[in-house]
């Protein structure tokens, strides 16, 4: 199976389609009265297709097994043809496209069988995906493609030149992956003067200002106190939503102390300094993030 354990939980919708086409106006009539020899065809078919959905990952080798919360099953006869829309919602990492449209096939298949007897032209087509949402493909192109962003990596032994940084690179490839330019990228002590100052230096000359180091509990961790003095608002949700989705990885995410905020229209963020955990927490915050810049106008004075 695929890896989604980096995802978050969203709501996904999909709506999938199916057709039966009978050969005769007879069919559908016997349909509508209820005098199809194997039962109520409708009432029969939706049954068996709320079953297709859930079961739809005991049937195909790669689907995750996932909390099914909502099926729709309706129909509309058009003709000699019937319309199967089936609809299907969960809460969870990965959509549930292929629920919907095995739904759709089982609905079809059950309503064939049953329609057999008295039909021998019935035929089945256009088993297709209509829609769907959730997930970060809802975001994809729908940011502004000119956002720069500076990274700083918080670090003693770093900035010394005993250790070499993963976090801060980790954290600019992310955000390569969501067209946003790194214009600065650079290391330094865990020294909280000199933490502000990269505060003020890139506050509305750089959209995103991301530190990643110093948010822990030992002495010389001080991102976070030298930060929030230099915020003009804090967004206590930013980081709400890191811990939630860190916690559910690993229980020391509660000692993380990372804050979020604006510093005039630079969006201020500070990250863990392990790779894992600052790889972690731009899983969980982008590219949902970036539609601050919707709301803040973004914010470079040039």
């Amino acid at each position: 199976m695929v890896d989604i354990t980096h995802k978050s939980n969203t709501l996904r919708i999909a709506t999938a389609q199916a057709i039966i086409q009978v050969s005769k106006q007879e069919t559908i009539t016997a349909i509508e009265e209820g005098k199809v020899p194997k039962g109520d065809v409708f009432s029969m078919a939706k049954a068996a297709g709320l079953l297709g959905v859930k079961k739809t990952w005991e049937m195909m080798p790669d689907c995750h097994p996932l909390p099914i919360e909502y099926t729709g099953i309706d129909y509309e006869i058009n003709g000699l043809n019937i319309l199967i829309t089936i609809t299907v919602k969960t809460i969870y990492k990965t959509g549930v496209e292929v629920e919907a449209m095995h739904g759709a096939s089982i609905v079809a298949l059950t309503m064939y069988d049953m329609l057999k007897p008295i039909d021998k032209g019935v035929e089945i087509s256009n088993i297709k995906l209509l829609s769907k949402k959730g997930g970060k493909s809802d975001w994809k192109d729908k940011f502004r493609k000119d956002l720069t962003a500076s990274v700083i990596v918080c670090s003693d032994t770093i900035s010394a030149g005993q250790k070499e940084d993963r976090a801060g690179l980790a954290i600019c490839e992310k955000l390569k992956s969501f067209n946003v330019a790194i214009d600065n990228y650079s290391v330094v002590p865990d020294e909280v003067e000199i933490i502000q100052d990269e505060v003020s230096k890139s506050k509305n000359k750089h959209d995103l200002l991301i530190f990643t180091g110093g948010t822990g509990m030992s002495v010389r961790d001080v991102t976070p106190e030298a930060v929030r003095p230099l915020l003009d608002r804090e967004i206590d949700g930013v980081m709400e939503a890191a811990r939630s989705y860190g916690q559910e990885r690993t229980p020391f995410s509660m000692l993380s102390r990372g804050v979020a905020g604006t510093a005039g229209k630079t969006v201020v963020l500070t990250l863990p300094g392990s790779t894992k955990g600052a790889s972690e927490t731009m899983d969980a915050l982008f590219p949902a993030l970036l539609h601050i810049f919707k709301i803040i106008g973004g914010g470079r004075h040039d």
